[in-house]
């Protein structure tokens, strides 16, 4: 399934967000096919990845039952928010050996394959969904870059977890486009530098694992202004997913809800030659293949 969170534009005075499945050019509402069919379930798309298997369950089963007009839109007329604001985001740095060598040259990181998964934070206030502005303070920053990467969405609480079983705690995938100021990093810390606000954008879609045959064999690719900056293939990942979840939970609770994002492929604006960065009017599109394009503009926010 494709879940999504999204308000219809048809009334304005409709304004809450609620769950819904994009199939067959249009969108599902699902709590208004859960409503029609006197079935309970819950009213946001976090509250369904916390509910498990048997919420997912009796979601699909909507799609098979009557689907009332009301609960049936063209996705001309819904606007998308993120899917929903993680517990936590976790970020994964220098996961692509071609992006661990442009980094060392042009933002002095080590040249040598780190031995273990580089890993940092982003806030979930830094979360903004499809179309919504990456803010761009020229106060802050003149270096903001930008890094597609998959999501993994955890679908259920993970402790201690082997590489074998990983995948059974993953409820899907999703798109994070990583956004960094590049001077902003203090001390070789980079959580101001990623963490500030807008700088997280998610979605447009969470797809449920069952539908993504093997999520280490999907293309990416990121394009400024329609030129297109990284390309690459989640089978050049230095860590794979199965050991991302395995060394985050080895000493930290992943909970339903968490994301990670997976690392970026080389092609970031700091690794060009001369070096490239966001502007405002720019607009950032980031794609994965059997997902989507996370589209945002680039806004001047001083």
């Amino acid at each position: 399934m494709r879940l999504l969170t999204f308000t219809p534009t048809a009334d304005p005075a409709d304004t809450a967000p609620r769950p819904g499945v994009e199939t067959d050019g249009h969108v599902l509402d699902l709590a208004a096919l859960a409503a029609h069919a006197g079935v309970p379930l819950p009213h946001d798309l976090l509250g369904l990845v916390k509910a498990g298997p048997a919420a997912l369950h009796a979601a699909r089963r909507l799609l098979e039952g009557d689907r009332p007009a009301h609960a049936v839109h063209r996705t001309e007329d819904v606007r998308l928010s993120a899917p929903f604001r993680p517990g936590k985001i976790i970020g994964v740095g220098l996961n692509y050996v071609e992006h661990v060598e442009e980094s060392s040259r042009s933002l002095d990181t080590d040249k040598e394959l780190p031995p273990r998964p580089v890993l940092f934070s982003k806030p979930a206030t830094a979360v903004t969904g499809p179309g919504a502005p990456i803010l761009h303070n020229a106060d802050l920053t003149a270096q903001l870059d930008w890094e597609c990467e998959l999501a993994v969405v955890i679908g259920r609480t993970a402790y201690r977890v082997s590489e074998e079983d990983a995948y059974d705690h993953i409820f899907g995938f999703s798109i994070v486009n990583d956004i960094s100021a590049r001077d902003q990093r203090r001390s070789g810390q980079w959580f101001f530098s990623k963490g500030q606000d807008s700088y997280a954008p998610f979605g447009p879609v969470v797809v449920t694992a069952d539908a993504i045959p093997d999520p280490m064999a999907l293309d990416l690719s990121l394009r400024v202004n329609g030129v297109t900056k990284q390309k690459s293939n989640t089978r050049h990942m230095l860590f794979p997913i199965a050991r991302l979840i395995a060394d985050i939970s080895s000493g930290m609770t992943l909970e339903p809800g968490d994301v990670i994002a997976t690392g970026s492929p080389s092609g970031v604006g700091a690794g060009m030659v001369p070096p490239e960065f966001l502007v405002p009017g720019d607009t950032v599109e980031a794609t994965v293949e059997l997902i989507g394009t996370l589209t945002n503009p680039v806004v001047d926010a001083r």
